[in-house]
């Protein structure tokens, strides 16, 4: 039987974000690559919450499946997999983090994510999709590359982003660095070479996790999958070339 992978986009995505990763994949795996709730065919889809979204997952997921996601999508994955880890075989977290564990923090960045919230409505489609794309953690990414994620995001909606922003952004997401240890599948944790911030998340997660592994792309920025979609399909098929850095399981 063909294994099959599960794979979620990050905020401003959308399922079809994956194609080029499921092109590379070829036949080896069966590839569910669906649009997460407040995006693309999703947009109107409420309520946006983590429960509804986990619901969403549950009921599409095969008996058993490798998850993957990236960033917002990774942070879900997380809680996927500690929601079923009788059917999660392995996770692979692309630049994502378990949340904001300071109260300060998850407050400030609260705050932050509202008020972008409100001005995401305020926009057009298109307007804010030349906004996202030039914070500077997506800076670097090719020019033909950066021209399909901008087609991706147009696939979206102010309202439906803005709603995905308010149930499913980092601080409104339970943090869960106290319970990265309960994972027991296979963890692979990948970041692009450029990505410095995520690139010492992933570090630090790692330490917490029985059995996880660091996979860093050489000359990838944030958006590993789109700058190296046949890269990410190695790792996913488990054949990677990347530095990997594995992390023995601690007492």
């Amino acid at each position: 039987m063909t294994p099959a992978v599960l794979l979620l986009h990050g905020f401003t995505h959308t399922g079809a974000s994956w194609d080029p990763v499921v092109t590379a994949l070829g036949e080896r795996y069966r590839a569910i690559a669906p649009d997460i709730r407040g995006h693309g065919s999703a947009s109107n889809r409420e309520p946006v919450t983590l429960e509804a979204v986990l619901a969403d997952i549950e009921a599409i997921s095969p008996e058993r499946f490798t998850l993957v996601g990236y960033s917002m999508g990774g942070r879900i994955a997380l809680h996927a997999a500690l929601a079923m880890p009788e059917r999660v075989e392995r996770l692979i977290m692309i630049g994502a983090s378990p949340g904001i564990a300071d109260p300060a923090g998850r407050d400030e960045r609260e705050r932050d994510d509202a008020r972008l919230a409100d001005e995401i409505e305020r926009s057009s489609i298109e307007e804010f999709a030349e906004r996202w794309a030039a914070t500077p953690l997506l800076a670097g990414v090719p020019g033909e590359v950066l021209a399909r994620a901008q087609a991706d995001r147009r696939r979206s909606t102010p309202a439906g982003l803005a709603r995905a922003l308010r149930g499913l952004g980092t601080a409104r997401l339970p943090s869960l660095w106290h319970r990265l240890g309960e994972l027991t599948m296979p963890v692979i944790l990948v970041v692009g070479e450029r990505d410095e911030k995520f690139r010492a998340t992933a570090a630090r997660m790692a330490e917490r996790m029985p059995a996880a592994e660091v996979v860093v792309m050489p000359d990838a920025g944030h958006a590993v999958h789109l700058e190296a979609p046949a890269r990410i399909a190695q790792v996913i098929a488990g054949s990677s070339s990347p530095e990997r850095s594995r992390r023995a399981r601690r007492a």
